[in-house]
């Protein structure tokens, strides 16, 4: 996209220049659009999960944005001639079934004839623009918290190979296909300087992303990181996904790593996620308050994961 021009517009609140989680249009003083799409291949065998999945993905960004979506348009590719049309239903079931618990309504959508069947949604939502969360704002002193463990692409990995237990197949699913929605409720009224949710470029690759766009550095540490544990294993095996190699080697200029961190820990933080948690800088001490709000509403696996440690150019140091 570098290549083609950037067009700006008084209401454009957030587009292309800033690379962040989903655009925002201003349409009056007190409303803002937010609009996002997302769509991928199946991660998962059972066609209503990976259409929950699928929807739980393309809603996060509007979350991440500190929005509440509003509609959404299923984007189906299917292969007619070779899979049973019984699965794009449960599909396209899944996916309707995930845009109601958030409170979305469905309005219909498109669909091709495909030999590779795909699947997602275009949402829009709506926040009001002086509550726009951004990618940019961390500020020194803020305290990082990830909302969900890491590890479902090492899994997805181990599930092709048939390698998977059925308890990680469970425990990734449920992960995968949990909204942000209370994780996002949590944060209003707080001092929340950024968030961005935890996808395709894993911890690492987002993480910078923020630091680079708040012109900050961050310390993460990497015992701190909530993980699903069969994950761990399944990396000590080399079940690592080839887009958590290239997370690893992109984010490696812009990377100190202690000596002591563990190997399958760096994996584990360059694992590509799919519907991952929310990752929030938060000034203190509202991080504590964050914290409660998310154990009370059942965000279990919430963890203050490093701080916001100096001005800079988007760096991230894990130290053990």
């Amino acid at each position: 996209m570098k290549s083609l021009p950037f067009h700006s517009h008084p209401d454009l609140l957030v587009g292309l220049e800033q690379a962040d989680d989903a655009g925002v249009y201003r349409l009056s003083p007190e409303l803002a659009l937010i609009q996002t799409v997302d769509f991928f291949t199946p991660i998962v065998n059972d066609p209503y999960q990976f259409g929950q999945i699928a929807a739980a993905n393309a809603l996060s960004d509007v979350y991440a944005m500190g929005g509440r979506p509003l509609t959404a348009l299923n984007i189906a590719c299917f292969p007619l001639k070779t899979t049973p049309p019984e699965v794009l239903k449960d599909i396209l079931r899944g996916g309707m079934d995930k845009v109601h618990e958030a409170g979305a309504l469905l309005v219909g959508g498109h669909s091709v004839e495909d030999p590779e069947l795909k699947y997602g949604l275009a949402v829009t939502g709506v926040v009001h623009p002086d509550k726009i969360l951004t990618k940019a704002g961390a500020m020194v002193g803020d305290v990082l918290i990830l909302t969900k463990p890491l590890g479902t692409g090492i899994i997805a990995t181990a599930l092709k190979g048939r390698l998977a237990s059925k308890e990680a197949e469970a425990a990734a699913i449920e992960v995968m296909s949990r909204l942000n929605k209370d994780a996002a409720e949590a944060l209003e009224g707080l001092e929340v300087h950024a968030v961005t949710d935890i996808t395709g470029f894993g911890l690492l690759g987002h993480g910078m992303e923020l630091a680079a766009a708040s012109k900050v550095e961050l310390t993460i540490y990497a015992s701190r990181v909530p993980m699903l544990s069969w994950a761990r294993e399944y990396a000590a095996m080399g079940l690592v996904p080839a887009g958590s190699h290239a997370n690893r080697r992109f984010c490696e200029q812009h990377l100190t790593v202690d000596p002591r961190v563990a190997q399958v820990n760096l994996d584990l933080l360059s694992d590509a996620q799919t519907s991952g948690g929310l990752f929030i800088a938060v000034a203190p001490p509202h991080d504590a308050i964050l914290l409660t709000r998310l154990k009370d509403r059942g965000v279990a696996d919430a963890a203050p994961i490093g701080e916001v440690t100096d001005t800079g150019q988007g760096r991230i140091c894990v130290l053990l």
